[in-house]
């Protein structure tokens, strides 16, 4: 049985929450999906961060800190992102997979 959690994901409410997988690819997946989501969060912050950065950039007429900082929360934040976003969707359809559910694109 599974229910939406505070966030809006599922999770199994029959099993408990600190339960660890004792199969060592289930453990390495659920660390590469908590790794995932908390370097999209982090993505997410440096572009929601550069949006600032730039609003005060152009009002102060772009002063050569402002668009520095621009490009490197731009940079860091697609660093982060691609990677998370790639290895998050593999082990969420290698999940799906083990439990036998239909996949698609």
């Amino acid at each position: 049985m599974r229910a939406l959690s505070l966030w809006g994901r599922m999770r199994c409410v029959s099993t408990p929450r600190d339960e660890r997988p004792t199969d060592p690819v289930l453990a390495r997946r659920a660390a590469i999906l908590k790794w995932s989501d908390l370097a999209q969060r982090v993505a997410y912050v440096c572009f929601g961060a550069s949006i600032v950065v730039f609003v005060i950039a152009f009002v102060a007429q772009f002063p050569t800190w402002t668009v520095t900082t621009v490009v490197a929360l731009l940079a860091v934040g697609s660093i982060l992102f691609i990677p998370a976003v790639v290895l998050g969707y593999a082990a969420k359809a290698a999940d799906k997979e083990d439990r036998g559910e239909k996949w698609g694109y």
